[in-house]
């Protein structure tokens, strides 16, 4: 799990939001390239391939980071490590053991591994609106209409997925594997 680049340029003098410039190495995005995609807003879980559940987990510098935590990548700007810690040991333990129950016995045992959103009541204060706690793979987001592929077309789009349906912004996928980002926060109309 690398962290995902952000699609625009941020603002150096206001870092919560972006400008009309395409962050270097996104450029596929605008070029066309890539299926846009619903991001949602809950946390990130991973099954991996031995059938373990992972929490993904951000550890600030200079902080101890909790015990079997898998360190992926350090920010240089901000110094924060993302990482994983086993699910059993993370605040959301509970949430993803409901996520896990509230599936027919049947579907249980059918996740690929791969990196799923945990959704919820008690996550984030939930703005997926849902009703209990679920799953949702990453690989099988819903795709977005964005009929052109400009900052404007772009902003217009999440700002209106996001006030019609709570969604917290896009996922771009690149056959290849590359992926950018953009939430409807970045926007300062938000």
């Amino acid at each position: 799990m690398q962290k995902i680049s952000t699609l625009f340029v941020r603002d150096p003098d206001d870092r919560r939001y972006v400008l009309p410039e395409v962050t270097p190495g996104c450029e596929w995005v605008i070029a066309g390239e890539g299926i846009p995609t619903r991001k949602y807003d809950g946390t990130c879980v991973m099954l991996d391939g031995t059938g373990e559940w992972w929490a993904r987990r951000e550890v600030k510098p200079r902080r101890t980071p909790p015990p079997g935590y898998l360190a992926v990548e350090t920010d240089e700007v901000t110094g924060k490590t993302v990482g994983w810690e086993p699910i059993a040991q993370s605040s959301f333990a509970k949430f993803h053991a409901e996520a896990l129950a509230n599936l027919a016995a049947e579907a249980a045992g059918t996740f690929a591994p791969g990196t799923y959103e945990l959704v919820g009541p008690k996550v984030n204060g939930n703005p997926e609106r849902k009703e209990q706690h679920e799953l949702i793979a990453h690989r099988g987001a819903a795709q977005c209409d964005i009929p052109e592929r400009s900052f404007t077309m772009i902003r217009d789009r999440v700002l209106t997925f996001h006030t019609s349906d709570g969604c917290e912004g896009v996922v771009f996928h690149h056959p290849d594997g590359r992926m950018a980002k953009i939430k409807a926060r970045d926007f300062p109309s938000c």
